[in-house]
């Protein structure tokens, strides 16, 4: 039985403001529950008005207060742009307003550039040593560990639980790090449409228990554009397409409609890089983005999907959430809303 996860960017659309793109990640947040849905995870970026999820710890407690049974939790806390003493303090606070609801999701990617981590974190050096010492640190305050020549240095609150511990990865590297440390293994195809079975065997052979996770934990997070028609699932995939190349330019500052991209012809260039991302994204009707996502599952040996969906119409972002569940069979109660009944900003 495959489960399947939404991660949430809250992204501004052209024309759109950042106060209804939160919005929406709060409308979907409650559908999401009521549909069946596992997870619900936002992400942290910073200096791009495309994106309004800059503190994903923050977003959280609000879409955990409008919840009440599924799980919420960061993909993820960019930990160097941190001091791990706040994330437990933060995460701490979290799980003892949410006791047994809150995943720690991290990553050690800026979040955006390199300049704007400098002033997230003067500290931060970028080295992997330092990331490690980090999460040490981290599960040294988690569990009322830490002290200084001058004695105990506590994360307060003080908890009975110890939220979810996940480490993103879009590579070996971090898969390992997951393993050494015993915690979940989020991969992040959605980043890295070549991430395969390899991160994944890596991360189970090399696993290490710890004090939270017996045996190993993983989920596979992806773009997904579900649509009624082909059709429809030809233009999302365009716009999609479309946007990633504009990443590439370093172009993070606008969500564009599928109208302003219709008659655009790629270069050869752009087809060759819009192949290399096609692993990257999952679009198509129901069945056809059912069946590629079981295949996923099946390759990448994981019983958990995380969906994200970048368009810039949200009737079309939720339609695509909805017919996933629909498809999948996972609603939890025949009472849920269906999206026609929800209500959204700026359509």
């Amino acid at each position: 039985m495959i489960r399947l996860s939404i991660l949430d960017q809250s992204i501004v659309p052209k024309g759109s403001t950042a106060s209804e793109a939160i919005a929406n990640t709060i409308r979907l947040v409650k559908w999401a529950e009521t549909s069946g849905y596992h997870r619900f995870w936002v992400s942290e970026h910073h200096n791009s008005s495309m994106i309004a999820g800059s503190a994903p710890e923050l977003l959280m407690v609000r879409l955990a207060h409008e919840t009440s049974r599924i799980r919420i939790g960061s993909g993820g806390i960019m930990l160097p742009n941190h001091s791990a003493l706040k994330v437990a303090e933060n995460f701490r606070l979290l799980e003892t307003l949410y006791p047994g609801r809150i995943d720690l999701g991290m990553g050690r990617a800026p979040g955006g550039d390199q300049i704007t981590a400098l002033m997230l974190n003067p500290s931060n050096n970028f080295q992997e040593a330092s990331y490690l010492q980090q999460l040490e640190h981290l599960q040294a305050f988690f569990h009322d560990e830490a002290a200084t020549q001058y004695g105990p240095l506590l994360a307060v609150p003080q908890t009975a639980s110890v939220p979810d511990q996940w480490i993103l990865s879009s590579s070996g590297g971090s898969a390992s790090i997951a393993a050494k440390m015993g915690m979940g293994l989020a991969v992040a195809r959605f980043i890295n449409g070549f991430a395969g079975r390899e991160i994944v065997e890596e991360y189970k052979k090399a696993f290490k228990p710890s004090r939270e996770l017996e045996s190993p934990k993983t989920l596979v997070a992806v773009s997904v554009l579900c649509a009624d028609t082909v059709e429809k699932a030809g233009q999302l995939r365009k716009l999609a397409d479309y946007t990633l190349l504009q990443f590439e330019k370093g172009n993070f500052r606008e969500m564009n409609r599928y109208e302003d991209v219709q008659d655009y012809v790629f270069s050869p260039a752009e087809l060759e890089r819009i192949r290399y991302n096609s692993g990257r994204i999952v679009s198509g009707t129901p069945e056809d983005v059912r069946e590629q996502l079981l295949q996923l599952a099946g390759d990448l040996d994981t019983s958990e999907i995380m969906v994200t969906s970048m368009t810039h119409s949200q009737t079309d972002r939720f339609r695509s959430f909805e017919l996933l569940a629909e498809v999948f069979g996972i609603s939890l109660s025949s009472s849920a809303d269906t999206f026609s009944n929800l209500s959204v900003v700026h359509s």
